[in-house]
């Protein structure tokens, strides 16, 4: 409920601190005093801004805000988890919305002491307060919220949550397959291309190391007469087999040198470790000396070899050039390649795969819209009887009230049993809209299009009625509700908003007695000039002050004892019915 309203300088309002009561709230007043801004400034709370020539004259800005205690239970879910979704929660069951609003500058807005934006704010608001009559916040002439009523009417949740949920699933689908169809174009290309580089990569067979291998090869060949003479010289200098060289080789001398250290570890001992070192070395370079002839015998020219070895050390610079600084990076990318391949092969199966899944899910969401339109619309004949009662109560009988339940035909849209597909939403196929005719022999319209003001809010205190034990939206505030209604009426409309404010809490603005004869809790705007400036006061009335007002309210300012006794007289009916509604209850 809202606890506490306090506004400074809205208008001809300096200075207001409204504490409110749980039930029904009155306020009364003489027309222009200022009751309907009091209300303008709840709205104005609800939406965080407002036009600079609101702000009170002499002012440099205004100042709204507004304390709400909320249930101990665990009422109110949807307010409850965005609260906590944007850190908002507050250690105490209260909720404090404050806006501040400046002639030049910018305006702030905050909730339980946290910086908000308006549109965070209109969400909290439209959990919060329905208010209904002169203002443009009227939550029931949303067509959105009348189908939310609708299905909250006809607990048809469970089914809307599924429906929803397969609408999240289909969008998902959706999306993955028009990746694949905007694709589907430079796959082809793109297959194209990848294979050929695979046959070019695959063609050239290539192994780790090779072009190392190929390197050494290179080299070889193409200083094979170098190398075959270098290792000639190398052999005739350890093993003398040209007499035309002078001297002695290297294997001779070791031998001569080999046979005396014989002789020396014949007499010694001590030197056979040098002994056997020596004749190791002999054997080594014998060993080599054979190798450096084998391997200057098998070096021979070969120009064929050269060139194909040029050749193949080319292909591997160019596909290096194109694939990698390495072969080893040429077949990680070969290997890349063949998977991006398989994944385009994949794709036209995932694209049939996905459409078959399409055709399912979208029979499946028919099934459950279908279900859904039915429960929806057995909820509507039940609503409609519903408020028809209430607003025969409210003397509307001549008011014609229907639900339009109605679907668009759509070739992508959903199948339903009839055969036939259809648009549809996050709610379903169904388009929801209340739809009412005032006056007899005029066409039913869309509630929106009721001109009178008065009309529309009785129209929308019926629904509220039939609609009690579903919407769960906590305050309702009503402007001039009893506009165009005679006391007979007004007693009746009393009775409605006080059974609303059993479980919820009612501001009504009146100018009926009989209205205000219900109130748990009466407020008094007047206003009253202070030096040179006009202000609005809002008084709480209770005992004679209150029976005063009704009295006023009855016969105008010069009442009289009559007036006096037929005021407390409304009073007492109103409470004796109220204890009697308690008592049946």
């Amino acid at each position: 409920m809202l606890l506490e309203l306090r506004v400074k300088n809205l208008g001809i309002i300096e200075s207001i601190d409204w504490n409110l009561s749980s039930g029904l709230n009155v306020i009364t007043g003489e027309t222009g005093a200022g009751k309907s801004l009091v209300i303008d400034a709840v709205e104005t709370l609800l939406e965080g801004k407002v036009d600079e020539e609101v702000i009170r004259h002499g002012s440099d800005e205004a100042r709204i805000e507004g304390v709400f205690t909320l249930p101990d239970n665990e009422s109110l879910p949807q307010l409850r988890e965005l609260l906590a979704e944007k850190g908002l929660k507050s250690d105490e069951e209260n909720l404090v919305i404050s806006c501040e609003f400046r002639r030049q500058g910018r305006s702030i807005v905050r909730v339980n002491g946290h910086a908000v934006t308006r549109g965070l704010l209109r969400q909290i608001g439209r959990l919060l307060i329905d208010i209904h009559g002169q203002s443009e916040h009227l939550s029931l002439l949303d067509r959105k919220y009348q189908l939310d009523f609708l299905d909250a009417y006809g607990h048809t949740m469970d089914l809307w949550y599924s429906f929803s949920a397969k609408v999240a699933e289909l969008y998902k689908l959706e999306q993955e397959l028009k990746a694949l169809v905007e694709e589907e174009k430079d796959l082809a290309r793109r297959e194209e291309f990848l294979r050929f580089q695979l046959d070019e990569i695959r063609r050239a067979k290539l192994r780790v190391g090779e072009e190392e291998e190929l390197e050494r090869e290179r080299n070889v060949l193409s200083s094979a007469e170098k190398l075959k003479a270098m290792s000639y010289e190398a052999y005739q200098a350890l093993c003398k087999e040209d007499a035309s060289r002078a001297s002695a080789p290297a294997l001779d001398k070791l031998n001569e040198a080999l046979g005396v250290m014989k002789k020396l570890v014949e007499l010694d001992p001590t030197l056979s470790q040098q002994l056997n070192y020596l004749e190791e070395t002999v054997y080594g370079i014998e060993e080599a000396a054979r190798d450096i002839r084998a391997y200057s015998e098998r070096l021979e020219d070969n120009p064929e070899r050269l060139e194909e070895v040029v050749s193949r050390l080319e292909l591997i610079k160019n596909l290096k050039r194109k694939y990698g600084q390495t072969i080893a990076d040429i077949l990680s990318y070969l290997e890349k390649t063949e998977k991006e391949l398989e994944s385009i092969s994949l794709s036209s199966e995932r694209q049939a795969e996905l459409e078959k899944m399409r055709a399912q899910l979208k029979a499946e969401m028919g099934q459950i819209a279908s279900e859904l339109s039915k429960v929806r619309s057995a909820a509507a004949e039940k609503l409609v009887t519903e408020a028809k009662k209430e607003l025969q109560d409210l003397s509307m009988s001549q008011v014609e009230f229907e639900v339009s339940i109605t679907r668009e035909e759509a070739e992508e849209g959903i199948p339903l049993p009839d055969g036939k597909t259809y648009a549809f939403s996050n709610e379903g196929v169904d388009v929801v809209e209340f739809i009412a005719s005032t006056n007899p022999g005029e066409p039913l319209k869309p509630i929106t299009k009721i001109a009178s003001t008065g009309e529309i809010s009785r129209f929308t205190l019926a629904l509220k009625g039939a609609l009690s034990e579903v919407d769960n939206i906590p305050i309702l505030i009503f402007d001039e509700i009893d506009i165009g209604v005679g006391g007979r009426s007004g007693e009746i409309i009393g009775k409605k908003l006080w059974v609303l404010a059993q479980n919820r809490q009612v501001i009504c603005v009146t100018h009926l007695p009989q209205v205000a004869a219900f109130a748990d809790a009466h407020y008094n705007v007047h206003k009253y000039d202070s030096g040179t400036r006009t202000v609005s006061m809002l008084q709480t009335l209770e005992g004679e002050e209150r029976t005063k007002e009704i009295a006023v309210m009855l016969a105008g300012p010069q009442y009289t004892e009559i007036s006096l006794s037929d005021a407390r007289a409304v009073i007492q009916k109103a409470e004796g019915w109220k204890q009697d509604y308690r008592k049946a209850s």
